[in-house]
């Protein structure tokens, strides 16, 4: 009708007195589209990302339920999703305006309650650490400490052995009872597994690291070490940084593997619950968690990496 020489403005008015209420800026607005910014699609990419990797129907039940990344704040999303195709330059603010569409919140620590328990007569060995917790690289230094976990019949307590170097959980144990089989089985189970990959421990270079609980004071767990050539460190004690990694570690597992349901549905009744959230965790954690401290690599990534570096070929000469 333009074409016959009517104005917009006309037209729309006798529409309007017909009862079809459309305003001129909206006829405009459909005959030159206005050009979507560039930040409204990279936010669409973000947000279809992070549904796809936050989020995951149970093959069970048929629920969509929430996966460990969903755990993640905002450092390690944006780190995550750097490392997927198309989304290499994802900014920080992206990500924020996301999370705050989705609901989505970083998980937050809690105070850890105090299980060590000393021994004022066993004998302690030195602290051959002094809270240096690097290590030039795997099987150097191990650090270990256990943690409880409520259910239904009652306690579970739950021990892990960490390598220094990646931080990686090499073994872990859970157990009804404290006595000092729960910290030794772990250690039996980390120099399997260590073994099993092709990277035995080497007797006389490896330091074994704990606090002065009882358990890693015992005669038992001592003369272990001595036969296996580790040599064994205890922090000092009343000292809170004496064992600094391992805390950390015992508060990302009651944070991100019991005091959510993404490893465990339901709540723990027994041993057996505990140990199926925490197997799942543990190998979340070494496989798919991103670590700060890594460079936002997982401790296995870290651990291939130095391991390559030394089997690295030599180059041709020219």
């Amino acid at each position: 009708m333009r074409a016959e020489g009517y104005a917009v403005e006309s037209i729309l008015r006798v529409l309007r007195q017909q009862g079809l209420e459309i305003a001129a800026r909206t006829y405009r607005a459909w005959k030159n589209p206005t050009r979507i910014a560039a930040r409204t699609v990279t936010d669409a990419l973000v947000e279809d990302k992070i549904r796809e990797l936050a989020w995951t129907t149970n093959r069970v039940t048929g629920l969509i339920q929430m996966t460990p990344e969903g755990l993640y704040g905002r450092r390690k999303w944006v780190a995550l999703l750097r490392r997927q195709k198309g989304l290499v330059g994802t900014s920080r603010g992206a990500v924020d305006r996301v999370m705050r569409t989705l609901g989505l919140e970083g998980v937050r620590r809690v105070k850890k309650l105090r299980t060590t328990i000393s021994d004022p007569d066993g004998k302690r060995a030195n602290d051959l650490l002094n809270r240096d917790f690097t290590a030039p690289a795997p099987n150097r230094v191990w650090v270990t400490d256990f943690t409880y976990v409520r259910t239904w019949a009652g306690f579970v307590y739950v021990a892990f052995v960490v390598d220094v170097f990646a931080q990686r959980i090499v073994g872990w144990h859970a157990s009804t009872s404290k006595k000092v089989d729960l910290v030794m089985t772990p250690l039996r189970i980390a120099l399997w597994q260590r073994e099993r990959e092709g990277n035995p421990v080497s007797p006389g270079n490896l330091i074994h690291h704990s606090d002065a609980g009882s358990q890693y004071t015992a005669i038992r767990l001592t003369e272990h070490l001595a036969l296996e050539g580790i040599a064994p460190s205890i922090g000092t004690v009343g000292d809170a940084y004496d064992n600094a990694l391992m805390e950390m570690i015992n508060g990302l597992y009651k944070t991100e593997c019991i005091r959510t349901t993404v490893f465990h549905s339901g709540p723990f009744r027994t041993l057996a619950d505990v140990e199926f959230a925490t197997a799942g965790w543990v190998d979340w954690y070494n496989n798919r968690r991103l670590h700060g401290t890594l460079g936002m690599l997982t401790p296995v990534e870290s651990e291939t990496l130095h391991y390559e570096a030394l089997s690295r070929e030599p180059e041709p000469a020219k």
